[in-house]
């Protein structure tokens, strides 16, 4: 078997290398994505489908992003046949993406924000905090059904950031699921869509922000002054993806029946007790180990909901404060008058919540709360000075590699917007096509994007732009808009949560301590499910004029019928 995988790695490279050849002909010195992607055509599709394919057959993702990015910085420095220079000045544009990943403000938070959740949670370990609510919750989830439950509950919680969700369900609930023998590939899925899925279309949120400026800028293109606020309220129940998904879940717990590579796993889970496969390589490093609790140590459910509620506490407060700081700072006189006469009004808080710089935010929440967590460890001497310090470093350490994953994929998705790998695909895609089939259409597209990309905010930048016009050019009522406006935000959600370079894909198998490739692979067949149900009972109907009302209770019927009728009974 590894003689296959080498050999199926070897000649992968090779056509890799030699697909690489007629491109270098095509090098061009403009780094602007749609030039360079009229230059490269489809070779623009290498970096991505190289970091994608090598993941499955390596099981290694940053020998696999790291050869993804490498690939498109060859292509960019190599030009004519300058094999030199593609090599030597493809190494060092390489460095330079990855610096300038760092570099960036709001990538720089999320990877603070990660090593400072690292620390909190360590510190709640170790002080008992995490074994405490662990035995708490094990009082309510108390089988396999209930556990997974209780997860997608805590998913739902956390619905303000996705990245928060996957960094806080996993470590919370991992002890409990591992207690009923749910894998951790099941525990990976439920954080992982409960994490995008549910921050996409919650009506306060960090991605509100970028969402209701997108939809504003596209309407405004094509001459429609409207609120962009309420229009993203009506695209919820457009945002068939988001919503089945989460249904689906749900379905999956009741029926307690599994299929595809899930239903594999979790047999083995329930049968054996092995919540990971015997070849897995969970995404949790040696720092993360020794650090339970003390013998003597008498452990509360405290010491994990004070400094998990002060997280959560402190990011609510920091985005509206951080969001008011930049209205009252900018020149909207409107919002300014708002903020100052109804501070405490929804739309006062809205305005607020999309106007904060939420990667900085998270990271000061995060490392307040691990603050907090450092102070309960030291005046209630459970640890003293020196150790509790120390747990904390440990903790951060733990999530180092969490953080170079995350940089080669920021850079992988840098390199490839330089590429023009997002404008070739939708170049390709974007032919003449019948009214209702646009809505599926502008879904699949978002789909393809984000799976190559790894980012749905990149994806919904690219395609937003173009839906707008594009669907009111072709039928101008204010309903189809708004439903392909939906089309854009959930197509780019679900390529994102299926792609094994996503960042939020990345943070759910960290979260969860799973094999990251196990995690993909199974989860890959279900998010296909759902996809294939959005289309077929979700926009195609719509699309043909159906009411939202009669489409949503079809599609959730679907899936309920699909979990029962394919899946395949597991030990409850």
């Amino acid at each position: 078997m590894q003689r296959l995988r080498r050999t199926i790695l070897v000649n992968f490279i090779c056509l890799v290398l030699a697909g690489l050849v007629p491109a270098l002909a095509f090098g061009a010195d403009s780094s602007l994505g749609p030039v360079n992607a009229a230059h490269y055509g489809m070779w623009t599709l290498i970096p991505p489908l190289v970091a994608i394919a090598l993941a499955f057959i390596t099981k290694n993702v940053i020998l696999s992003l790291f050869l993804g990015v490498y690939s498109g910085t060859f292509m960019l420095e190599a030009k004519g046949f300058d094999l030199y220079n593609g090599v030597v000045g493809g190494f060092l544009r390489l460095s330079n993406e990855m610096l300038a990943s760092l570099a960036d403000s709001w990538n720089a938070g999320i990877v603070l924000q990660c090593l400072a959740i690292g620390g909190m949670i360590a510190l709640v370990s170790k002080m008992g905090g995490a074994k405490a609510i662990a035995e708490a919750l094990a009082k309510k989830a108390n089988s396999p059904r209930s556990s997974q439950f209780v997860t997608w509950l805590l998913g739902l919680c956390i619905f303000f950031d996705d990245y928060a969700n996957s960094l806080t369900v996993g470590p919370i609930m991992r002890p409990v699921t591992d207690k009923m023998k749910v894998s951790r590939e099941k525990l990976a899925f439920i954080i992982d869509a409960t994490a995008a899925p549910i921050a996409g279309i919650a009506l306060i949120s960090t991605w509100v922000a970028y969402e209701v400026g997108l939809i504003r800028d596209a309407f405004q293109a094509v001459g429609i002054q409207t609120n962009a606020y309420g229009a993203f309220v009506e695209t919820i129940p457009y945002r068939f993806y988001n919503i089945f998904i989460l249904f689906f879940i749900v379905a999956t717990i009741w029926f307690l029946r599994e299929f595809g590579p899930m239903y594999t796993a979790e047999r083995r889970a329930r049968t054996t007790g092995k919540v990971l496969a015997d070849d897995a390589k969970p995404m949790v490093a040696d720092e993360a180990t020794g650090l339970e609790p003390d013998e003597d140590t008498k452990s509360s459910i405290w010491y994990a909901i004070i400094p998990i509620g002060t997280l959560i506490i402190a990011a609510f407060l920091g985005f509206y404060f951080n969001g008011r700081s930049a209205v009252l700072g900018g020149d909207d006189q409107t919002l300014i008058a708002l903020l100052k006469d109804s501070p405490a009004s929804f739309t006062a808080i809205r305005e607020a919540f999309g106007a904060s710089d939420a990667s900085v935010v998270l990271f000061q929440a995060a490392l307040f709360a691990g603050i907090v967590a450092l102070c309960i460890a030291i005046f209630k001497r459970i640890l003293p000075v020196g150790e509790a310090v120390a747990v904390w470093v440990q903790g951060v350490k733990s999530l180092n590699i969490t953080a170079v994953i995350l940089i080669l994929a920021w850079s992988l998705s840098g390199t490839i917007k330089e590429l023009g790998t997002a404008a070739y695909l939708v170049g390709v895609l974007s032919e003449t096509i019948p009214p209702f089939l646009l809505p599926s259409i502008i879904f699949i597209m978002g789909s393809i994007i984000s799976f190559a990309t790894g980012t749905s905010y990149g994806t919904m930048g690219i395609l937003m732009p173009l839906a707008i016009p594009l669907a009111f050019s072709i039928d101008p009522s204010h309903g189809y808009v708004i439903m392909n406006v939906g089309a854009v935000l959930t197509g780019a959600i679900f390529g994102d949560h299926c792609s094994p370079i996503s960042d939020t894909t990345i943070l759910s198998s960290m979260g969860s301590a799973c094999d990251h490739i196990d995690h993909t692979r199974t989860q890959l067949v279900y998010a296909l499910t759902v996809a294939l149900v959005t289309i077929v009972f979700g926009y195609i109907p719509a699309g043909l004029g159906l009411p939202v009302a009669i489409v949503l209770p079809a599609g959730l019927i679907a899936v309920a019928l699909i979990v029962r009728l394919v899946g395949k009974p597991v030990q409850g």
